[in-house]
């Protein structure tokens, strides 16, 4: 596996390719290589309370919901909560559960001056595989990766 710093500016050009309006997008895999050798990168998990109760958790993620179960209506108190328990200059990355709402997170951390702010591609659980099953095919569980079901 790549560097850190390695891993980082690949997503930072993939994010530019895509057109993303924040700093880079990582998959999975790299996401997790970046957690375990810097000390310095923060995973913050944007999905509901009710996703990490019943699909499952990544352990020492800081949970902060982006919208709220079962609503599903913007969380207003995300930025605060974001500023309380993150330090905006370091590495922030956001994961939920498919990539988007954690996207939609990243691009507002960005506008509110966490300017490294990454964002979790294909996220916890990814798209729907062919059978219409998430976390099967794509996504940090597909992967392999660590997490923890309440």
């Amino acid at each position: 596996m790549e560097n850190t710093e390695t891993l980082l500016l690949k997503a930072q050009r993939r994010a530019r390719e895509m057109g993303l309006p924040y700093k880079g997008a990582l998959l999975p895999v790299e996401a997790y290589h970046i957690l375990q050798e810097s000390t310095q990168a923060q995973l913050v998990d944007v999905r509901t309370y009710a996703e990490l109760d019943w699909v499952g958790r990544i352990p020492g993620a800081k949970e902060i919901e982006l919208r709220s179960y079962p609503s599903m209506q913007p969380n207003p108190h995300f930025l605060g909560e974001l500023a309380r328990h993150i330090d905006k200059h370091l590495p922030v990355l956001f994961i939920c559960r498919s990539g988007a709402r954690s996207g939609h997170a990243a691009a507002l951390a960005t506008e509110a001056g966490f300017s490294d702010s990454y964002n979790i591609l294909e996220g916890f659980e990814g798209d729907k595989d062919e059978k219409g099953h998430r976390g099967t095919a794509y996504g940090w569980k597909a992967a392999g990766l660590p997490w923890v079901q309440s």
